[in-house]
């Protein structure tokens, strides 16, 4: 039996929640770069956040792996010695 209190929550995580506590979303499928980086953007709000290209996914995950490849780098060349 589902009261109206039930009724109302589940309106509630629908709408305004997170998508990844809509019961819809990821039923144990894998998910793309672009539907993590827009959750990640959104706070978790949106998934299509970035659209459907995958290009731009590819761009931010390349992206993050070049400044932490950067960061490493400079701190193992430009460290100072004390």
């Amino acid at each position: 039996m589902q009261t109206n209190v039930d009724t109302y929550l589940d309106k509630y995580l629908n709408w305004f929640g997170p998508v990844v506590f809509r019961p819809g979303f990821n039923r144990g499928e894998s998910i793309t770069a672009n539907q993590a980086w827009s959750l990640f953007f959104s706070a978790g709000r949106k998934d299509t956040l970035l659209g459907s290209n995958p290009e731009l996914g590819r761009f931010f995950t390349n992206a993050l792996i070049a400044v932490s490849v950067t960061g490493a780098l400079s701190a193992v060349f430009f460290r100072t010695y004390v």
